[in-house]
């Protein structure tokens, strides 16, 4: 279906969720930028908010998410007071000048949170934004949900739930140390369609460990078969060196660039053959999902959250390690929960990493998003037409992608290849092939 070019996949990309990219955050960012940030929000902006709960009943091998077990009880509640700070602190600062788009809940697993430490979170960030009817999207973790959960988040209007699965192979799942029955995920679907929950997203992966062709034909048809809305199917990036829970993988058993490029393949081809769209380079979606409608009308959009419908530029991030991103800023939050709660406790905003973006920056972004979300850019303003035209080349040879004057488009045997063509235009970019993930 795609043409393999193995050079041009040869050297990691970043996924490109954000311009520039979290490896290019530096620290001397404070408090000061995010209350400027804050400030400078016109009134009548639409604002996603984003809400990270860093905790997990059980930490995975393969996440690379922040993300700690969650232990003691009063770990949580610490962490739940200084949420609540922070949320407060921020809503007084916009002054009921956003308008909240969508309230996010990810993590971590949210649903490591009791019945009502939830309910109650979820209705202080409501109220504080005066937002009462703003639905919400959460990340949900089958082997830690029950039913009186799941009727919970129906009560509280949940637009959006994605179920962790990654995989359905036994065998595979003792290689990344996540077990979970296919009967615990059909239970936990059908649990959320009683509950009228609305879009429901499983995450999926390839490139695990002693994964075969066969592994992710089966994993991908049981999915099918539950029918969840959308499906994102991620390439597992293995970074042991940065993430330590990694190591318990063994390197050995990971396919090589190849085969993750023929099971992204796989997965392109059973997915659209079984009726859904494909969304931007990993997502799929049912005709009729929010996500599948943006993708039509030209209004995806892509965040720290991976492709989505959300139309909100500002994104707010609550909590420790959660990234707000603001037209000129995108600003981290302290990524350890201890210096996170410090921040809050001194009452300071919690931002301590990030880049502050000139007019260069933002126009990169745009294009970036653009290719990637719409498989086309205008590129005209940008400096250094020359190089880009030399980095393209190679791209351009082989027929994927295409320019006619300022306007760019990409293929379509180009879609296992658009992170490494948006590379062309990250200025910023990393050499170290260890922060960034596998191209394909």
């Amino acid at each position: 279906m795609w043409p393999y070019f193995p050079e041009l996949l040869e050297r990691a990309v970043p996924r490109y969720t954000s311009y520039p990219t979290a490896a290019d955050f530096h620290d001397g960012i404070g408090s000061t930028d995010m209350a400027s940030a804050l400030d400078a929000i016109a009134a009548g902006t639409l604002v996603s908010l984003y809400v990270h709960i860093p905790y997990c009943d059980k930490i995975c091998w393969y996440c690379g998410c922040n993300t700690n077990a969650a232990g003691r009880s009063d770990r949580i509640s610490t962490y739940l007071t200084a949420l609540r700070h922070e949320v407060t602190a921020i809503a007084e600062r916009l002054r009921n000048k956003a308008v909240i788009s969508q309230i996010a809940f990810g993590g971590g697993s949210p649903n490591v949170l009791s019945l009502p430490d939830f309910q109650s979170l979820a209705q202080h960030v409501r109220k504080s934004f005066n937002s009462p009817d703003t639905a919400l999207s959460v990340e949900i973790d089958p082997r830690g949900l029950n039913r009186d959960w799941v009727k919970m988040l129906g009560g509280l209007n949940t637009a959006k739930v994605s179920l962790g699965v990654q995989t359905f192979s036994p065998q595979i799942q003792q290689e990344i140390g996540r077990v979970q029955p296919v009967e615990l995920v059909e239970q936990a679907v059908g649990w959320l369609r009683d509950a009228k929950v609305g879009s429901i997203n499983f995450d999926l992966m390839y490139g695990l460990p002693g994964q075969t062709m066969a592994d992710l034909s089966t994993t991908l048809g049981t999915a099918i078969g539950i029918d969840p809305d959308r499906i994102a199917l991620f390439g597992y990036a293995h970074a042991p060196n940065l993430i330590a829970r990694q190591r318990k993988i063994e390197a050995s058993r990971l396919p090589c660039v190849s085969l993750r490029f023929s099971q992204a393949q796989l997965g392109y081809r059973k997915l659209v053959s079984s009726g859904y769209a494909p969304v931007g380079f990993d997502h799929f979606a049912r005709p009729d999902d929010p996500l599948e409608v943006a993708t039509r009308s030209g209004h995806l959009r892509r965040n720290f959250q991976g492709f989505t419908d959300d139309p909100a530029a500002v994104v707010i991030g609550i909590g420790a390690t959660a990234i707000s991103v603001f037209r000129d800023k995108i600003l981290q939050n302290a990524k350890d929960s201890g210096r996170y709660r410090a921040r809050i406790a001194a009452d300071q905003f919690a931002a301590a990493r990030g880049v502050i973006r000139n007019a260069e920056d933002c126009l990169r972004a745009a294009i970036i998003e653009s290719l990637l979300c719409n498989g086309e850019a205008m590129i005209d303003g940008l400096p250094g037409r020359q190089l880009l035209l030399e980095k393209l080349e190679p791209f351009s040879r082989r027929g994927l992608v295409r320019l006619e004057a300022n306007h760019m488009f990409l293929s379509a045997d180009a879609l296992p290849y658009a992170r490494s063509i948006a590379a062309c235009f990250d200025s910023h970019r990393q050499q170290e092939s260890h922060r960034v993930s596998n191209a394909v």
